[in-house]
């Protein structure tokens, strides 16, 4: 018999992110909700790809800037691995490129990481019921940033490689960053430079400042 006030089937959840604070602050936010159990934490995405797989959780809340691997890449891994676990990203990112690209991963949902406790359970119960859910900010957000603004085309994994670029980091390093191989690097540099017309290192450091990367 189940004691007053617990629900008889309550929501296996997941939390990762590589900042232990912000991990810790969703903990406490949601420890003492009858509907869900916090069944596991990771710090990068192959943690959570390697907790999804072995725990099976009914929701994911994924970061989507993290190192080792990043969230769209975990999440891609994770659709595949237990396609029942529901993913909500929990980001500062709200570009349309970034939530474009994870409803096309299929990811259940997308919130911004200083949303309220009561969306935040809104947004978990959305999806572990098989909603879609994009928080108030987010739609706001992509209604504000249509496809008028300049962006040259390029992909999310693109300004990722703009933007370590413009950190003056090797095609190396950049592919030790990013998870992915030097030759992918050398790939999307000349996809860069091609949309861009940034013909050197300095000139793609300054679009890169220009979108903000």
């Amino acid at each position: 018999m189940q004691p007053a006030g617990v629900s008889e089937q309550r929501l296996r959840l997941v939390i990762v992110d590589d900042h232990d604070l912000l991990r810790e602050g969703i903990r406490s936010r949601l420890q003492d909700e009858d509907f869900v159990d916090i069944i596991g934490e990771g710090r990068n995405g192959l943690e959570a790809v390697d907790l999804c797989r072995t725990l099976r959780p009914d929701v994911i809340l994924l970061d989507i800037s993290m190192p080792e691997m990043n969230g769209l890449e975990a999440a891609s891994r994770i659709r595949e691995i237990v396609p029942l676990t529901k993913i909500l990203f929990l980001s500062i990112f709200d570009t349309e490129e970034y939530v474009q690209e994870a409803l096309r991963i299929g990811v259940n949902g997308f919130v911004l990481k200083d949303v309220s406790k009561p969306e935040m359970i809104n947004a978990i119960r959305s999806v572990a019921q098989g909603a879609t859910y994009l928080g108030p900010r987010v739609t706001a957000s992509l209604a504000n940033k249509s496809a008028s603004s300049d962006d040259f085309g390029l992909s999310v994994r693109e300004k990722e490689v703009l933007a370590a670029i413009s950190q003056g980091l090797s095609n190396r390093d950049i592919a030790e960053q990013l998870s992915i191989s030097v030759r992918t690097v050398e790939s999307h540099r000349l996809s860069i430079r091609e949309k861009t017309g940034g013909g050197n290192a300095i000139a793609l450091s300054k679009i890169a400042e220009k979108l903000g990367l």
